[in-house]
């Protein structure tokens, strides 16, 4: 299925609004982080549905809860720091043989939350969530 990129449509607040957020920091103000970090999500729509496809990786399935309140739909849920796997040395039982340390540290992890606002013509009683290769695909049925 080809794929259009739409400038405005029925998602387009949510480029508006990553503007907004853009905005303090192209003015030189000091932007604190908060205790919970947004995964991205990619909006797509066919004739029939619309599609949230969000970036989970290294997310437990279990650990993602997905709730319907009015015309939002809500994500939440919690990443562990990924850590590397240690191959057991031979012969060591020091504690200090399984320790590194961090030099860089980009991908987000602890409590995340993310608010799509859904379309007027979204079937709330039929939405599907997939989760397959570290991405949840939510699909929400027009009406």
């Amino acid at each position: 299925m080809p794929i259009e990129t739409a400038s405005e449509g029925l998602f387009g607040h949510l480029g508006r609004g990553a503007g907004k957020m853009t905005d303090p920091l192209q003015k030189g103000f000091v932007v604190y982080s908060s205790d919970t970090w947004t995964p991205n999500v990619n909006l797509y729509e066919t004739p029939a549905s619309y599609f949230v496809c969000v970036d989970l990786a290294g997310v437990d399935k279990e650990k993602i809860d997905v709730e319907v309140v009015n015309q939002r739909l809500t994500l939440k849920g919690s990443r562990l720091v990924p850590s590397p796997d240690f191959p057991d040395v031979p012969g060591e039982s020091d504690p200090a043989q399984k320790r590194a340390r961090v030099h860089l540290m980009e991908i987000d992890h602890g409590p995340f939350s993310r608010v799509v606002e859904l379309p007027p013509d979204a079937n709330r009683d039929g939405i599907v969530a997939n989760y397959r290769q570290g991405m949840l695909w939510i699909e929400i049925p027009r009406t």
